[in-house]
């Protein structure tokens, strides 16, 4: 709702400002799309040389998070915290049954309690490996942490991906704009034995090039690639949790405090306060 409001006011302020000024929309209106297909093109194009398939959809999917908002509620945290606390006490209490769980989470009927957790191939991947390996007797603690830093800088880099690319675009966007008024002010100069009113009219659509690419660039694509910045560094806390946990439980801590410790970690506008977590594990104790 924020990123929509915001494009409303920025549009109403720069434009409403500019004909409350005198200012003659009529210049803009002819001259957009003619400089809108050159910028915009321009941008695309090399957006797709620079990007493969598989990051163009995902920065198309970030795109979509500016306005959908954080992709992990509340909610959330809560339900991944419960699946971490009932794993290591699995783990703790039959490495044999562990292995059920994580070989085949798709069919467990643990994971299929969480199933917006499930569905995440990341986060699924991060627990899995990582109890699997500690099957294994790769169970150093200092070795696992450094494992799993390393795969949630990995994660973390691939998830950023989007933001990047589209501040790329909006680094460009301005010396396209000039690109765009440099092509406008050629075919002004060969018409230069024009009435100089046709050649104000014709410099005026020039140089809304130049207006288009740094309203683009500071007004829309900046602010975009800004905010998804913000929406995966927010939602890269849920993935850290795993961490929390397994490298509290491998310093031999009790569960319940392996789950407070990743707790207190989660962002305080998403952390689940301790009575939820409490209730939540309650809850699963019952319907065991």
């Amino acid at each position: 709702m924020n990123a929509i409001i915001g494009i409303i006011v920025t549009i109403f302020m720069v434009f409403g400002g500019f004909l409350l000024a005198g200012g003659n929309m009529a210049v803009i209106a002819y001259s957009a799309p003619y400089e809108m297909m050159i910028i915009g093109g321009a941008a695309i194009g090399a957006f797709l040389v620079g990007n493969d398939m598989a990051g163009v959809k995902h920065t198309i999917g970030d795109i979509g998070a500016v306005f959908k908002g954080s992709k992990w509620k509340k909610s959330d945290y809560n339900d991944l915290l419960c699946l971490m606390h009932e794993l290591v006490r699995i783990l703790r209490e039959s490495p044999v049954e562990i292995e059920t769980h994580i070989e085949n989470p798709e069919e467990s009927n643990l994971f299929q309690q969480y199933p917006k957790i499930l569905k995440d191939k990341g986060i699924v991947e991060l627990i899995c490996d990582t109890l699997r390996s500690m099957i294994m007797n790769f169970d150093d603690v200092y070795q696992v942490e450094e494992l799993l830093d390393k795969q949630l800088d990995a994660i973390k880099a691939e998830k950023l991906h989007g933001a990047h690319a589209l501040q790329t675009m909006a680094d460009a966007l301005p010396a396209l704009g000039i690109v765009a008024a440099v092509l406008g002010i050629i075919k002004t100069m060969a018409s230069i034995d024009k009435p100089p009113e046709v050649l104000g009219h014709m410099i005026g659509s020039a140089l809304v090039g130049t207006f288009l690419g740094v309203f683009l660039a500071y007004a829309l694509v900046g602010p975009f690639s800004t905010k998804i910045r913000a929406l995966r560094e927010q939602e890269h806390y849920f993935y850290t949790l795993v961490r929390e946990v397994i490298v509290s439980s491998l310093h031999k801590n009790p569960t319940n405090i392996c789950v407070e410790v990743a707790r207190r970690s989660a962002p305080k506008d998403q952390r689940p306060s301790f009575n939820d977590i409490e209730q939540a594990l309650k809850a699963l104790k019952k319907a065991a």
